[in-house]
């Protein structure tokens, strides 16, 4: 019954979709979930669209020749105050947005785009990781994965500075196949710690007077939901890592807490982190987990998967799509319906 049903809600939502859908929109639709080829007449039309899209375009323009950015005055005080990059908004800033372009259709042969991967890659430090964006004491696995996530999807899978980054990234998992942030979610629970001010804590750990963060050790502390997603996100989107037994791991993880609580209050703690729909998808939520486990092959034979897939299709509404709130967000509706086709078709598909 499931399936017959999704089979109805994929024809009946994408073709809906393609009636309204703005250009990378309608080319994710035609060419990833329906499976047109890129030759065909309309995808071609379509990419013309997506070269000509004014969104895309202004990013484009907006970027410096060194691959950044400009940020708020604020924000870049705040910056200049501290380290520098990659610690402050700059480094963010340059994630999310060579995110978005990617979603419309951007080479990085375009503007500065291969300046601003060159520029990530330039924070590398010698173990592999990059430090920032919000300190530079210790590495945070989530933006690493959120980093090299970017470089995968701009074809940069083969440099050797890449294959250090997500290796690092595999070196990183622990005990119950997730990930956790560093310190904050291991050794901040030790009993001499655990009461202590994140700020009192932090600087104990800048002076190197705690413990050493392992992710061997620590067994009686699972991962942190959220983390573990960030970085299964960056590593799926490279062909050598994705049927790495790892990623497995790490995606069993999250799947066997859909819809619970994250067990570390610093991280998303809230189950309703799970149930937001939103775009762009720059932490983690309940479809995003969903297309990354149907991208890594989960399917009907797997009855874990079924509570959540049947949580997607209950957030369809009468005209056929999926809303991020009852407020009108039209483009934003627009790329999120799109995920939860994808999802769906993705899903049956997986037999």
């Amino acid at each position: 019954m499931l399936l017959s049903e999704i089979d109805r809600v994929v024809q009946e939502s994408s073709a809906k979709l393609l009636q309204i859908a703005v250009p990378p929109v309608k080319h994710w639709l035609l060419v990833d979930t329906l499976g047109k080829d890129e030759s065909a007449p309309l995808v071609q039309r379509t990419i013309a669209d997506c070269q000509a899209y004014p969104p895309r375009l202004k990013l484009i323009k907006s970027m410096r020749r060194d691959g950044t950015w400009p940020i708020s005055r604020a924000r870049k005080a705040a910056e200049d105050a501290g380290p520098g990059p990659p610690v402050g908004w700059t480094f963010i800033t340059m994630l999310r947005n060579l995110q978005l372009l990617e979603d419309c259709y951007t080479d990085k042969s375009e503007g500065y785009i291969s300046a601003a991967l060159e520029k990530i890659l330039s924070w590398q430090q010698k173990d592999g990781y990059i430090l920032g964006p919000n300190h530079d004491i210790f590495p945070l696995p989530h933006y690493n994965g959120y980093a090299v996530r970017n470089l995968f999807i701009y074809g940069m899978g083969d440099d050797p500075r890449v294959k250090k980054l997500a290796d690092w990234l595999l070196s990183m998992q622990r005990h119950d196949g997730g990930w956790v942030i560093p310190y904050q979610e291991d050794v901040k629970y030790l009993p001499e710690y655990r009461q202590m001010k994140m700020r009192q804590f932090m600087e104990l750990v800048r002076h190197g007077d705690t413990p050493k963060s392992d992710p061997k050790g620590y067994k009686d502390i699972p991962s942190c939901i959220w983390t573990t997603m960030m970085v299964v996100r960056g590593l799926a989107r490279g062909a050598k890592y994705r049927r790495r037994k790892e990623l497995l791991r790490g995606a069993d993880f999250f799947l066997d807490r859909f819809f619970k609580k994250n067990w570390h209050g610093s991280y998303n703690h809230s189950e309703k982190n799970w149930t937001r729909l939103i775009y762009p998808p720059y932490i983690g939520s309940g479809i995003t987990a969903l297309y990354l486990l149907t991208i890594l092959g989960y399917g009907p034979s797997d009855e874990r998967m079924e509570k959540p897939i049947r949580w997607l299709m209950s957030q369809r509404h009468s005209d056929g799509f999926w809303w991020q709130s009852d407020r009108p967000y039209a483009q934003k509706d627009q790329w999120i319906t799109g995920f939860a086709v994808d999802i769906l078709n993705r899903y049956r598909n997986n037999r």
